[in-house]
């Protein structure tokens, strides 16, 4: 057994330095919010060579964090390029956008995904980012080609954006999701104003048919750990979607509010919306 798992690591070594995938920033100028907004992304393996157009998924990041989380913390290129060599996952193209605040660690004024006085965030993300990394990049650009998923507060603002746009993503993947500001460990008001004024649980308690039919055509996974102090939102959000009808797959696994979690999390995200990428 200890033989299989050492040539196991290893050959996962050899893909994963044999991988020619690459990561760069790109920059945005943003006219929403009257400053350039940055972003990391991931490029698979054979991207520069080939012509085909991949799908995309939007990785979002947690409070006091930046666009480079997923990549410094998360290991996410290693993880990509293991779950793509072994054939976990689909080629695709990852965007980590920044949504880190103003003030120390990335905290304090204009942190978040959401709308603040000021400071549109979320019609940014819509109107300005999608749109622009989309033309940049080969990416295929529609809903059965797209998805999102995301940590802690990106946890929320996955399941918020999906809420929010249905019809754009294929697949949302909240992990250890921020649903509510009760949740929450944070003294600065006007990101708290924004998750109450976006709470998906809230949105999920007063929605129409209409809107109920809508999340049924996204595939949606959420994923907490047992000691993780979001725990409970993260389960009222699946008791909500389970009891309108909305399909979803649902994971409490040993863990807590950690990147050890959330880098096991990952492998399971990129299996599960490359299941449902139309390739």
């Amino acid at each position: 057994m200890k033989r299989l798992l050492f040539t196991t690591a290893a050959l996962a070594a050899i893909w994963s330095v044999a991988a020619q995938s690459r990561t760069e920033t790109c920059t945005i100028q943003s006219a929403l919010l009257g400053r350039e907004k940055t972003c990391s992304v991931y490029l698979p393996d054979g991207y520069g060579e080939s012509e085909r157009l991949y799908p995309v998924l939007y990785l979002l990041h947690g409070a006091s964090g930046n666009h480079t989380d997923w990549l410094r913390k998360g290991k996410a290129q290693q993880i990509l390029d293991e779950a793509i060599a072994e054939g976990r996952a689909v080629p695709m193209i990852v965007v980590m956008p920044d949504a880190s605040g103003d003030g120390e660690r990335g905290m304090g004024p204009r942190m978040g995904y959401f709308d603040q006085p000021d400071w549109p965030y979320e019609r940014f993300f819509f109107e300005e980012l999608l749109p622009a990394v989309e033309r940049r990049y080969r990416i295929a650009g529609d809903k059965s080609n797209r998805a999102i998923a995301g940590l802690s507060m990106g946890g929320g603002g996955t399941a918020v954006y999906a809420q929010h746009h249905p019809e754009l993503f294929a697949a949302a993947c909240p992990i250890s999701a921020l649903m509510s500001v009760d949740d929450g460990r944070t003294r600065h008001e006007e990101f708290a104003a924004s998750v109450r004024a976006t709470s998906p649980l809230e949105r999920l308690e007063r929605l129409s048919d209409d809107e109920a039919e809508a999340l049924r055509t996204v595939r949606w996974r959420v994923d907490c750990g047992d000691d993780d102090y979001l725990w409970e939102g993260n389960i009222r959000f699946y008791t909500l979607m389970r009891k309108r009808n909305i399909p979803l797959e649902f994971r409490m696994r040993d863990g807590g509010h950690t990147w050890r979690y959330w880098q096991t999390a990952l492998p399971e995200i990129l299996t599960f919306v490359s299941t449902g990428f139309d390739r």
